[in-house]
């Protein structure tokens, strides 16, 4: 997903952080100018839905002007997700049970 927070405000004439705060005041969403920064900054790795619905009062917009879906690369190709010590030949990220124990039977958890 693509972040246009920045984009966004720039449409409403709001070019800094601290300008996009005494926008959120106004609609009644009081989050820390360090908050207001991060948001301005870069992508959040989570935001509440009572947050981004407050984002988007503030701003007059929806979620899809500020959330952007970007295409995920292709299956097969040298850009795609392994799991971190993969070292298996078919790229499966699924893990492998072990071998049999002695006896054949799996031990009982203690009690």
């Amino acid at each position: 997903m693509k972040w246009n927070l920045r984009m966004v405000s720039a449409q409403r004439d709001i070019w800094r952080p601290t300008e996009l705060l005494a926008a959120f005041k106004k609609v009644g969403f009081e989050p820390s100018l360090s908050k207001v920064a991060q948001l301005w900054g870069r992508k959040p790795i989570s935001l509440r839905l009572d947050e981004l619905d407050k984002i988007c009062a503030a701003l007059d917009c929806t979620v899809a002007d500020l959330l952007q879906a970007e295409p995920l690369p292709m299956a097969g190709t040298e850009s795609e997700l392994k799991a971190v010590g993969d070292s298996r030949s078919d790229g499966s990220a699924r893990p492998s049970p072990r071998s049999g124990r002695a006896g054949g039977r799996n031990s009982l958890p203690p009690n």
